[in-house]
């Protein structure tokens, strides 16, 4: 039986991290050649590098992550962390979007999907900078999602919560019974999405069945925020 992605070559950033790995194998399971990228990307030169070296691009799967810096107050967030967020998880969205969009315009077809985070859609304390950047991806994709529309393109982000990593939700944190009674009061569902179900939603929006939605943020995160 043919994948939802068959004959689709989809590009995954930062593809050892975060979710690169799970994707890739969802992708590869819907039939798509995929390539894992690992560079790093704030380097000068290194988004644009990316596509060139990919060729033809039919899905871009931006898996940005950044220290959450989580527990600083507003006082104590010095310009690194600022900025740390922002290089990571902002200037290369651009960086890439600028890059690949020409050929998918071109071609009248083309997807983009965003990892980005439920935070830019709720307040939380001692997560300004974080949360800044995360909001600054929301914000552009709702931009370039309505400017490439016409040209077929569609451009959406998941914004994610409470989805099970290491990085962020590590085996001895989930252990705590302090922790999970914080999981059944703030997510609706009382659990961590699993990796794959989150992977599997952004090989839905990186499909031909996705047609439809255009600059979304959409939340993935168990009821946590509703929009």
């Amino acid at each position: 039986m043919r994948g939802r992605l068959t004959g689709k070559h989809a590009v995954i950033t930062q593809g050892n991290d975060f979710m690169g790995p799970v994707t890739a194998e969802v992708f590869e399971a819907e039939g798509a050649r995929v390539t894992l990228d690992t560079r790093d990307l704030t380097q000068p030169g290194a988004c644009e590098a990316l596509v060139a070296d990919a060729g033809e691009v039919d899905i871009l799967i931006a898996n940005l992550a950044a220290p959450n810096y989580s527990g600083r107050r507003i006082a104590e967030v010095d310009d690194a962390a600022w900025h740390t967020c922002f290089n990571i998880m902002v200037h290369p969205l651009h960086r890439l979007c600028r890059a690949v969009l020409p050929q998918m315009q071109a071609r009248r077809a083309g997807k983009i999907v965003v990892y980005g985070s439920a935070v830019a859609l709720r307040g939380m304390k001692t997560l300004a900078a974080y949360s800044a950047a995360r909001a600054a991806q929301v914000g552009y994709v709702q931009s370039i999602g309505v400017e490439v529309a016409p040209d077929n393109v569609q451009v959406n982000l998941i914004a994610q919560n409470y989805v099970e990593n290491p990085a962020y939700y590590p085996p001895e944190l989930q252990a705590k019974p302090a922790f999970q009674s914080s999981l059944q009061r703030q997510v609706p569902l009382g659990r961590l999405a699993r990796p794959d179900e989150d992977a599997r939603f952004a090989a839905f929006l990186a499909s031909s069945e996705a047609d439809f939605f255009v600059g979304q943020a959409i939340p993935f995160s168990g009821g946590w925020v509703q929009r």
